[in-house]
């Protein structure tokens, strides 16, 4: 029954879309978007300034996801990233009300709600590193020719077709604003410089405008070059010492959840206690509601320390 009252309610939400012709991204927006920028009042957009007032747990874990988006070049995903978050919300009351169990419910449709926020902070790291090993290539690639041409316009444009996107994209809207927009090759480098989130990518820039104005400035391009690679190898290993505590923290979610159907093989008198007893259902409230608390703050304490706010 509880079933077929389920599919009912979701036929009438598609129901609802279809007569109103509204798309699930631009719903999913407008709520989102809503809930983001909440009516405030000068007395609390004072303290928000000020540092004094912390926007919720809500406000924070979606900014954040958006901040990273922008960051990793991704943003236009963020409507995305929002839908199917609102679909787990849904997903995951639904599963606890198949269960029979209603204090479950707010904390699965919550916790499933955090879960694509909480994943794209987590795979920010590995966007970004590949990212940086792309941008090896290219700027080693690119000096080796500018040391040999000693002009930056040329050495892009014979080594454009070897790169790959990101990166490749850059260096495409340089040459194409060089050509098209503005001859000045220094207000092109200035442009270029801001399209990359990365301080070593900055350096060299700011050496290659320098180059522009002293071609003898050329030889300090080749070790800041270097200096990716040494990152690379310690991002390396930091990213191995964080990712420990997620993979423990796992195994333990695992265990736990584990144990539910272990219980039902074992004992089937403890697992009708757990599942169909008013205490028991509590108890499995209590434990997904820990299990989801304690996965944000492994989500906080193990990201890397560039993407902390």
């Amino acid at each position: 029954m509880t079933a077929i009252q389920l599919l009912s309610c979701a036929g009438l939400i598609v129901g609802a879309f279809l007569l109103l012709h509204l798309k699930p991204v631009e719903f999913t927006d407008s709520l989102f978007a809503f809930l983001l920028r909440p009516k405030k009042g000068i007395r609390d957009k004072l303290k928000e300034s000020s540092g004094r007032k912390k926007p919720g747990i809500f406000r924070r874990e979606i900014g954040e996801a958006q901040a990273v988006l922008e960051m990793t070049g991704r943003g236009s995903h963020f409507s995305i990233v929002c839908a199917v978050s609102l679909g787990l919300f849904c997903l995951g009351g639904s599963l606890a009300i198949l269960l029979g169990n209603f204090f479950l419910a707010p904390v699965l449709a919550v916790g499933f709600l955090f879960l694509p926020f909480w994943y794209v902070k987590l795979t920010a790291s590995h966007y970004k590193r590949d990212v940086s090993a792309e941008l090896e290539t290219a700027l080693s690639v690119i000096t080796t020719a500018y040391l040999r041409t000693e002009d930056i316009v040329t050495a892009v444009e014979e080594n454009i077709t070897y790169l790959n996107p990101p990166v490749s994209k850059v260096f495409e809207h340089f040459l194409m604003q060089i050509r098209l927009v503005n001859p000045d090759v220094e207000a092109a480098i200035h442009t270029m410089r801001g399209q990359i989130e990365n301080e070593v990518f900055w350096e060299w820039c700011d050496a290659v405008s320098d180059c522009q104005r002293d071609r003898s400035l050329k030889t300090t391009l080749t070790p800041i070059v270097a200096k990716l690679s040494d990152m690379r190898n310690v991002n390396a290993e930091l990213e191995y010492l964080i990712a420990e505590p997620r993979k423990e923290f796992m195994i333990m979610v695992i265990f736990v959840i584990g144990n539910i159907p272990l219980m039902y093989m074992l004992n089937q008198d403890w697992y009708d206690v757990l599942m169909h007893t008013m205490l028991g259902q509590i108890i499995l409230s209590i434990t997904a509601a820990v299990i989801f608390i304690s996965a944000g703050f492994v989500v906080k304490l193990t990201r890397p320390i560039e993407y902390r706010r």
